[in-house]
């Protein structure tokens, strides 16, 4: 595949458009606001961030990014939408966040431009929005160090989160704008683990994330049904 195009346009625009919303805690992107202090303490608990250098794959407005920088890391997030880029750049200057900054480039081009380059990777919601998830998970195992740590978040597919993540959020709560997610994009545990496993990545841990309509909670579990994490280190 020509490294430059693993994209969907349609998927780019989609979230374009809703760039101004990003950072207001109560719009479409709410679940993310909710999400990120449980997976930014999932990753600080297996790997301390302060004084890491760091990537953010598929950034977005920058919500984790911004936040793993707060934690003391150095931080550099990618996209290849231009709207949400500039958000986040704005929230950052507005905040002060002054250890991110954000580029507009593939994973892949910047994994033949700067191999081994950082000591953790995070690729969090994005993999289930490209055309070619495997490329992603390659370039992240080349981009990070040896020894280095990646992180990946997404959705299963099976009956169970189709239920859950489109019905469900999409729908029935209206957690997501319609269309956010397409089911024949999930990916398994058991693709996503051989993906890193090829790539030359070992998956040392996962964690489930569950949510209570009634309560609107969320919580870390260890349910991989629907959504999941997977924490991979790339041999030293």
């Amino acid at each position: 595949m020509d490294t430059t195009t693993n994209a969907d346009p349609q998927e780019l625009a989609k979230f374009s458009e809703l760039a101004h919303r990003w950072w207001d805690p109560e719009s479409e992107f709410r679940p993310l606001h909710q999400i990120n202090p449980l997976r930014l303490d999932w990753i600080c608990g297996l790997v301390p961030l302060a004084g890491k250098k760091v990537l953010d794959v598929g950034c977005g407005g920058g919500i984790l990014s911004d936040a793993m920088a707060r934690r003391g890391a150095d931080v550099l997030g990618i996209d290849l939408a231009s709207k949400p880029l500039k958000v986040a750049q704005l929230h950052a200057m507005e905040a002060g966040t002054a250890s991110v900054r954000y580029r507009e480039v593939a994973a892949e081009a910047l994994a033949a431009e700067s191999p081994a380059a950082f000591d953790v990777v995070t690729c969090m919601e994005m993999l289930e929005h490209v055309p070619d998830p495997s490329s992603v998970v390659r370039a992240c195992a080349t981009l990070v160090k040896p020894g280095g740590w990646v992180f990946f978040s997404t959705i299963n597919r099976n009956p169970k989160s189709f239920l859950f993540a489109i019905v469900g959020a999409e729908h029935i709560l209206k957690l997501l704008p319609k269309g956010t997610h397409e089911y024949a994009r999930f990916i398994r545990p058991s693709e996503l683990t051989r993906w890193s496993r090829d790539a030359g990545l070992d998956a040392t841990a996962t964690r489930g994330l569950e949510y209570n309509p009634i309560t609107r909670r969320y919580w870390l579990s260890a349910d991989t049904s629907v959504n999941y994490m997977i924490a991979c280190r790339k041999s030293a």
